[in-house]
C-alpha cells in the first residue's frame, strides 16, 4: 500500500540533527507514494492580529490582502490534508516543541477547516489519518512528568482529528545516547510500512 507521507523536520539544525535522521528512516520505512516535504528550520511567520482578521472573515468575504495573508495557511492545510500519515522531527527544546512548530500548529488549528464546534464539544477534521513523531531530548525523559512537547502534540493532532499516533524515541541523549539510539532504533524496527 503506499501512502501520502507529509514530513515534517522541526529542528534547527540541518546536520547532525539525530531528529531528522530519525524521521527520514521512518519515511523511509513507510514506502512512501508521495512525500511532501517541509522544513520548519525555514521560519514560518507567528500569526498576528491581521492574520486572526482574515481568519475569522468567511472565505467568500475575504479581500484580496486577506487572501494573501491566508495563502500560507491554506497550503499547508492543504499538505495536511493530502496526507495520509504525518511523520514529525520532534527535538524537545527547554521542555517542549520548537518555536516552528507551535507557529505550524497555529497555522492549521483552524475552526472549521481542521476541527469544528458541537454541541457535544470540539471535532477533529482530519479523521483516518496516522502520525508517528520521531522524538530527541538532550536530557528531558519522553512522556515524563517535565515532557511538555509529546503530550502538547498529542492533544493538539487529537483536536484536529488524528489519533493514531506513534512515538520514536532517543531521549536523553545527553545522559547515554548509545541506550537512547539503540531505543529509536527497536521502535523504529516496530514501525508498521
Amino acid at each position: 500500500m503506499t501512502h501520502t507521507v507529509l514530513h515534517i523536520d522541526t529542528s534547527a539544525r540541518r546536520s547532525a540533527s539525530t531528529s531528522r535522521d530519525l524521521s527520514a528512516k521512518i519515511v523511509d520505512r513507510l514506502a512512501a507514494g508521495t512525500v511532501l516535504r517541509r522544513d520548519l528550520a525555514d521560519a514560518l511567520p507567528l500569526i498576528d492580529e491581521t492574520w486572526i482578521a482574515a481568519n475569522f472573515t468567511p472565505e467568500d468575504q475575504r479581500n484580496d490582502a486577506q487572501r494573501a495573508q491566508m495563502a500560507l495557511s491554506d497550503d499547508l492545510v492543504d499538505e495536511l490534508k493530502a496526507a495520509d500519515v504525518l511523520v514529525i522531527g520532534l527535538p524537545i527544546y527547554n521542555f517542549s516543541v520548537p518555536a516552528t512548530l507551535k507557529a505550524w500548529i497555529d497555522m492549521v488549528a483552524r475552526v472549521g477547516v481542521t476541527f469544528r464546534y458541537t454541541e457535544a464539544g470540539p471535532e477533529g477534521l482530519l479523521k483516518g489519518k496516522r502520525a508517528i513523531l520521531a522524538v530527541t531530548s538532550g536530557g528531558t525523559p519522553v512522556g515524563s512528568e517535565i515532557d511538555f512537547a509529546t503530550g502538547y502534540l498529542r492533544h493538539v493532532l487529537g483536536f484536529i482529528g488524528i489519533t493514531d499516533i506513534e512515538i520514536v524515541a532517543a531521549d536523553r541523549m545527553n545522559v547515554d545516547p548509545d541506550a537512547a539510539l539503540r531505543a529509536a532504533n527497536e521502535a523504529l524496527d516496530n514501525i508498521a510500512a
